[in-house]
């Protein structure tokens, strides 16, 4: 596809350096969905590796570009709301590189815990995701080491991206995908390689209401930024989009939604139910897309990435017992 910074071949080649453990992930058809959506559901489930989400995908990228250098550049940083964090420390690891990651204190523990046990340095700020970016681009700065930003770095798309390609080149006939949107690089990978060998596929992104910031940045092609996010879907809660990012965005999706926080629970509790998995907030952004207009998709194929399953336990059970039984 013209206009954006990916590149398929890149994109395919990526597949000869990512571990496969991340790769061809789970797809399969989920007939207990349909009767409660209205239409037929597959799901392409990212939770079943050692991290529990996509992102290793785009790390092993990073970490093996880094380990290859002839600077032999060893010490990395990046900001994470939790599953970056972890994947970069997981591939890190793997290839002898020195990880710091850096994160809100309000981060779901269980992902602060994962990231300390892969052996990274975890430094925490007051503040949220954009507030962890700050700081982590002043360590970059002032250690000299290298900077992984989550959707910009190209390896984090294109990593992300390897997902397209399992859904055009193995997966069944669908009429749309489902991707949940954060700071771009599972939404633009994905689309990027569905509209460039399957364009009559739908590629609509899903936000949550209380962070908008590229919904509305897509919708009014500019950026748009926001004061605050309110969500708890803390892994797609950016305030600040990157502007070559949303460039991407403007040339591969078709639709970019917002849905509330209780149909966001009320997916989890459905994926739960009826496939059986325990999912994280930002997993289930695409269910709840369906939940908020099932006419739009009724007697469609359907494709929603679950696209991570780190979620505190605690936390969990409080949304379960909010949400309706089915």
């Amino acid at each position: 596809m013209q206009g954006t910074r990916l590149d398929i071949g890149r994109i395919r080649a990526a597949r000869r350096v990512i571990d496969p453990i991340f790769l061809d992930s789970p797809l399969y058809r989920c007939e207990a969905l349909e009767p409660h959506l209205g239409c037929a559901v597959s799901v392409k489930l990212e939770t079943a590796n050692p991290i529990r989400s996509f992102k290793g995908r785009g790390t092993e990228l990073v970490a093996s570009l880094l380990a290859d250098s002839d600077g032999g550049a060893r010490a990395v940083v990046c900001a994470s709301a939790g599953n970056l964090g972890q994947a970069l420390a997981w591939s890190g690891r793997r290839r002898g590189l020195d990880v710091t990651v850096v994160a809100s204190r309000f981060a779901p523990a269980v992902k602060l815990d994962r990231i300390r046990a892969l052996d990274a340095r975890l430094e925490l700020v007051d503040g949220d995701f954009d507030t962890a970016r700050e700081r982590a681009a002043a360590i970059a700065r002032h250690d000299g080491i290298r900077l992984v930003v989550d959707s910009l770095d190209i390896e984090t798309c294109e990593g992300a991206a390897t997902i397209g390609l399992e859904l055009v080149d193995s997966g069944p006939p669908v009429d749309a995908v489902l991707i949940a949107l954060g700071g771009g690089a599972l939404a633009t990978g994905v689309g990027h390689v569905v509209k460039a060998l399957a364009p009559g596929v739908e590629v609509i992104c899903v936000q949550p209401l209380g962070a908008p910031a590229m919904t509305h940045s897509w919708r009014q092609r500019r950026v748009v930024t926001t004061d605050s996010t309110d969500t708890i879907a803390d892994g797609v809660a950016g305030r600040r989009p990157i502007p070559v990012v949303l460039d991407d965005l403007l040339q591969v999706a078709d639709d970019a939604v917002l849905v509330r926080e209780e149909s966001i629970i009320a997916g989890m509790r459905m994926l739960l139910d009826q496939a059986g998995l325990v999912v994280e907030p930002s997993a289930a952004l695409g269910i709840a897309a369906i939940l908020e207009d099932r006419d739009r998709f009724a007697g469609r194929h359907v494709v929603t990435i679950v696209c991570g399953s780190n979620v505190d336990v605690d936390d969990y059970r409080g949304w379960m017992e909010m949400a309706p039984a089915l």
